[in-house]
């Protein structure tokens, strides 16, 4: 837990200028979001009706396309969003998500990144990869049970409760879009998440 609370520390004294930021290093969360289902309706909504129902009315019956997942990192200091949606989240994915990342910073800068440990995340392949990028990634594992420390969970939860939410699409591929979509939208106007609990207690960095 502490070493995930001192990439947080020092993010913050980066971010109010207690810290020189020289852009040699960048700050990740990084988790999945599995399961997300493509659900369509059996019927049109119906719109609201005085006397029968006050609300948007919709039959309780679905269709059920499939699911994808989400793979994206948040980038601490700026609120960039990077993501990629698949159907799949294993270690080829998540290659496919560090190659992402790769393309997005000078290849100079230090990709430090705050995950979990998924079998994915410490797999053979993902070794293989990383070490073809030397120096480049350097991962801070949140303790087993400690998912609630990863920032892009404030993330998950707020597209969850916004976007996501009674989303209906008429294909797997339309959800794809959809969260796409939504992620190209965010980074327009990023919002930066903040970790504040318990920083105050470490000791200088």
């Amino acid at each position: 837990m502490a070493q995930v609370l001192y990439v947080y520390k020092e993010v913050e004294l980066l971010r109010e200028g207690k810290q020189e930021n020289t852009g040699m290093v960048a700050f990740l969360s990084y988790d999945e979001k599995p399961g997300i289902q493509a659900i369509a309706n059996t019927s049109p909504d119906r719109r609201p009706m005085p006397g029968a129902h006050p609300t948007i009315y919709r039959d309780y019956e679905y269709v059920r396309h499939g699911t994808v997942s989400l793979l994206a990192g948040i980038d601490l200091l700026n609120g960039q969003i990077h993501g990629i949606v698949r159907s799949r989240h294993r270690s080829a994915e998540f290659i496919e998500f560090l190659k992402l990342v790769d393309s997005r910073y000078e290849p100079q800068t230090v990709i430090q990144i705050v995950l979990d440990n998924h079998s994915a995340h410490i797999s053979k392949e993902t070794q293989a990869y990383l070490l073809t990028k030397p120096n480049r990634f350097a991962f801070t594992f949140t303790p087993k049970h400690g998912s609630w420390l990863n920032l892009i969970e404030s993330f998950f939860g707020k597209m969850a409760r916004t976007m996501l939410r009674g989303i209906r699409v008429n294909s797997e591929a339309e959800l794809v879009q959809r969260i796409e979509q939504y992620l190209d939208e965010i980074n327009r106007m990023p919002v930066v998440f903040r970790w504040k609990y318990g920083l105050k207690d470490l000791s200088p960095v």
